[in-house]
C-alpha cells in the first residue's frame, strides 16, 4: 500500500516537474522578441551592434530589416514582428485601418533629413517642374505623403506626375541607372542622389506649412502589456543612446566605431553618415514626454496625415482621436514618473 501511494507521490510530482519545466521553458522562450528596423540613421544603431539590449533585458531579439514603413506595418499585422520603425505616415495608415499599436517612442524628427531631389540635366528646377516627370519614392512612406503634399501646394495635379513606388535600394539602383529624374527619399539614398542632384525642397520645408513628418517606434499594444519590463529597459537605452550622441557628436566621426556600427546596421557609407545624422533631431525623455511629442502633438500629427491620406485614398476613414494609438507610459516610467 504504501509502494502504491509512494508510486503514485512520485508520479504525481514527477508530472508536476514536468509541467513545471514545460512552463518554465515556455516563459523563457517569451523572453524573444523580433523588430522591424529600417535604414534610418539612429543612434541606438550602437546598441545594435553591441549586443547591449539583449544584455539588459535579457530577451533574445531577432532583428529584421525591412525596405520601407508600409513592409513593417505588414509584418507586424501579421503577427511576425512585435515592434518596427515606422515613419509618421505609414504608422497613421495602420492606426487608421485599427491596427493594434501603440506609438511609444519618437525615433526623429526628420526635419531635413528627407528630401526632393532632381537629377542633375533633369530639368526640374521646382516642383511645377515635375508635371510628366518619373519621381520615385516609397509608397505609404513620409516621403511619399511629403511628395504629395508638395504637389498640393504648388498646384500640381498627382495624376500629371509619373510617381513610381520604388523602395530605397531599388532607388539608388534606378538612379544610377538613369531611369528616374527625381526622388524624394532618406539617407543613406540620399546622400548618393545629392552628389549629381538638386535639392528641390525638404520635409522641414514642408513641415513648416503644417505638415511635420518624424519616425516612430510603434509596438503591438497586448505585447507591450504584457511585457512592460522590456519596455522600460529599451526605452531607457534608447534615450541613453541618443544622449550619447547629442553630448558627442564631435567625436562620431567616419571613421569612430559609432558611426561604423550605424553604417553596418543602416547600409550607409560611413564618410556619410556623420552630415546626415545632423539633419535629424533626436528629441530627450522629457521632450518625448512634452505636449509636442507623446504628450499631444504626435496625436495631432497623424490625425492631420490621416486627413490628408484620406484625401489622396489611401485610407478609408480617420479616426475621431489618433491619442489612443500614442502612449507616453514607457517613457514616463523610464523617467521614474
Amino acid at each position: 500500500m504504501k509502494r502504491r501511494t509512494l508510486a503514485r507521490a512520485l508520479l504525481v510530482s514527477t508530472a508536476a516537474a514536468t509541467l513545471f519545466g514545460a512552463a518554465a521553458a515556455l516563459a523563457q522562450q517569451k523572453k524573444e522578441v523580433t523588430i522591424a528596423h529600417q535604414d534610418m540613421l539612429d543612434p541606438y544603431r550602437v546598441l545594435m551592434e553591441s549586443g547591449e539590449i539583449e544584455k539588459v533585458t535579457g530577451y533574445k531579439i531577432n532583428w529584421r530589416m525591412f525596405g520601407g514603413g508600409g513592409d513593417v506595418i505588414r509584418a507586424m499585422a501579421s503577427g511576425d514582428v512585435q515592434l518596427g520603425e515606422a515613419g509618421s505616415s505609414p504608422l497613421t495608415a495602420a492606426a487608421s485601418q485599427g491596427q493594434d499599436i501603440k506609438l511609444f517612442w519618437i525615433l526623429d524628427d526628420i526635419a531635413d533629413a528627407e528630401a526632393l531631389v532632381a537629377r542633375n540635366g533633369s530639368g526640374v528646377n521646382g516642383i511645377k517642374d515635375l508635371k510628366g516627370k518619373r519621381v520615385a519614392t516609397p509608397f505609404v512612406s513620409t516621403s511619399h505623403y511629403q511628395l504629395m503634399v508638395a504637389l498640393k501646394l504648388e498646384g500640381v495635379d498627382p495624376k500629371s506626375v509619373n510617381v513610381m513606388n520604388l523602395r530605397p535600394p531599388e532607388i539608388a539602383a534606378a538612379w544610377e541607372r538613369g531611369d528616374i529624374d527625381a526622388t524624394f527619399i532618406w539617407d543613406p539614398v540620399l546622400s548618393k542622389v545629392k552628389r549629381n542632384g538638386k535639392v528641390i525642397a525638404s520635409s522641414k520645408s514642408i513641415g513648416d506649412k503644417g505638415y511635420p513628418t518624424f519616425d516612430g517606434y510603434i509596438v503591438n499594444a497586448k505585447w507591450a502589456a504584457e511585457n512592460e519590463a522590456f519596455m522600460v529597459a529599451f526605452v531607457k537605452l534608447l534615450a541613453k543612446a541618443d544622449e550619447e550622441y547629442r553630448k558627442n557628436k564631435a567625436k562620431w566621426t567616419a571613421d569612430s566605431p559609432q558611426v561604423k556600427a550605424v553604417a553596418k546596421w543602416s547600409k550607409a557609407d560611413p564618410k556619410d553618415v556623420p552630415a546626415a545624422m545632423a539633419l535629424y533631431s533626436f528629441p530627450t525623455l522629457q521632450e518625448q514626454a512634452s505636449a509636442k511629442w507623446l504628450g499631444g502633438g504626435a496625436a495631432k500629427a497623424m490625425t492631420d496625415t490621416a486627413n490628408f491620406l484620406k484625401e489622396q485614398g489611401r485610407i478609408q476613414e480617420v479616426k475621431p482621436d489618433y491619442k489612443a494609438f500614442v502612449t507616453d507610459v514607457y517613457v514616463k516610467k523610464a523617467m521614474g514618473k
